[in-house]
């Protein structure tokens, strides 16, 4: 880790030689070892290894950035020459800026080494589980990572931060077939610190694949109805992408664009809907520990019980709005999950549609958004039906969040956070009669 910071230290020297007002480098190292697995088949093990460094000039409130991809002090001595030359051809903006100084920290977290040979072996055992359990089941695609890095974080106030972490992931694309059925694609990721890890047991994996089986004997829709849409954890994922970037994000607030403008502290969810940032929760893998900005990560609350208590602003935004920076920039979240069982929620559900993967465009920024509901299942007097094809789902997001009908106790827990099942009411579902074009897979 010393080598880093030297190579940080000497980076933030070179910017300052070049004529930086303020300096920011970011250096990283790592190491991957990749399984991949295509069609059913062992098609790759390879062992990849990375070194970058990212350096961040201010000169006169204009702002430049620079990469490369080596730590060579020649390499990294033109790069802040370039990054210099770039803040000056800049714009004025006085809101650039870099981290003030805290507690300089230095982070260690997960598996620091790689058992390469039990992980290899969980990976067989997983592709053998889903041949024998799920015969049906083609794994197009498998990729399976040990990931390790360390990476250092410096800059001319101070700031000298460090972390070290390595942890093992699973991403899977999968379909099924059955003679000439087919069905549409879907994917799901896995992380764990155990490399013998029964990756089949991990996440919602068996109930992903049991689904995908059923989609088999999926029928088009016909009709149209305004029901209850109850989004999978991992479809979830698509209305938080919508809370933290178009409703809470740094370009929402500057625009303006934001349907929560001035709403801090207002109900802009049902009472049953907490949204939190967890970078530091320990059902999360190697969270963050170090923001984009450079400080020390914090978890901190989005939405308490339906009222918005923070935007999720980088200190840029921050200083551009005149808000609060938000104390984490990562990704790992969790929606608190709720007192019922799925089956709960489903049996007092007259008519909707239980929705596994979203196939859209980017809502507007009113919230507005229609696009095909695919791996989904129509729901129907208090039941699980059948599963659906070409079926369009449509509505407006600020809405659906202030007409939550439910928040699952079941959860997914896969390393990146905490979703449960969520239903959401106002939801416009149209059949293949009333549809005339698709999204693309």
């Amino acid at each position: 880790m010393e080598k880093l910071k030297n190579t940080a230290r000497y980076a933030l020297e070179q910017l300052r030689l070049a004529g930086a007002d303020q300096a920011e480098a970011s250096v990283s190292e790592g190491r991957v070892e990749e399984f991949n697995v295509d069609a059913g088949e062992f098609s790759l093990i390879r062992s990849v290894f990375t070194a970058s460094v990212s350096l961040k000039a201010i000169k006169d409130q204009k702002k430049g950035s620079f990469a490369v991809n080596t730590l060579e002090e020649s390499e990294i001595a033109a790069a802040a020459a370039d990054c210099v030359a770039a803040a000056e051809s800049g714009a004025v903006d006085p809101a650039v800026c870099i981290a003030e100084k805290e507690e300089n920290m230095d982070f260690r977290d997960g598996a620091l080494t790689c058992d390469k040979e039990a992980f290899f072996d969980s990976v067989i055992k997983f592709t053998e589980d889903v041949a024998r359990e799920f015969p049906q089941i083609m794994l197009e695609q498998l990729i399976a990572e040990y990931s390790y890095g360390k990476h250092v974080l410096a800059n001319s106030n101070g700031v000298l931060f460090s972390e070290e972490d390595g942890s093992y992931g699973v991403s899977v694309m999968y379909s099924a077939h059955d003679g000439e059925k087919t069905t549409s694609f879907n994917s799901f990721d896995l992380e764990t610190l155990d490399p013998g890890a029964d990756l089949l047991s991990l996440g919602m994996a068996r109930t992903m694949f049991r689904r995908a089986v059923a989609e088999l004997d999926a029928a088009p829709f016909t009709g149209k109805f305004v029901g209850t849409a109850v989004l999978s954890p991992y479809c979830l994922t698509d209305l938080i992408a919508v809370i933290t970037g178009a409703f809470c994000g740094d370009y929402a607030l500057i625009e303006g664009t934001t349907p929560w403008k001035n709403s801090l502290g207002k109900q802009v969810a049902g009472e049953c809907f907490t949204l939190k940032v967890i970078p530091n929760d320990p059902r999360v893998i190697c969270g963050e520990k170090i923001t984009v900005d450079g400080y020390r990560a914090e978890d901190y609350t989005v939405i308490e019980n339906g009222v918005l208590k923070s935007y999720c602003l980088s200190e840029y935004g921050a200083r551009r709005t005149g808000l609060a920076r938000a104390p984490s920039s990562s990704g790992c979240v969790e929606v608190t999950p709720g007192e019922k069982t799925l089956a709960e929620i489903v049996a007092g559900i007259d008519r909707g549609i239980l929705v596994c993967r979203f196939s859209g465009g980017e809502p507007a920024s009113n919230g507005d958004f229609s696009g095909v509901a695919k791996n989904s299942f129509l729901i129907e007097n208090g039941k699980l039906g059948r599963p659906l094809a070409e079926t369009m789902i449509s509505g407006n997001f600020a809405d659906m969040l202030m007409r939550v009908e439910g928040i699952s106790k079941e959860a997914l827990v896969d390393g990146s956070g905490v979703l449960p099942y969520a239903a959401f009411g106002n939801v416009t579902v149209s059949g293949k009669n009333e549809i005339t074009s698709y999204g693309e897979e």
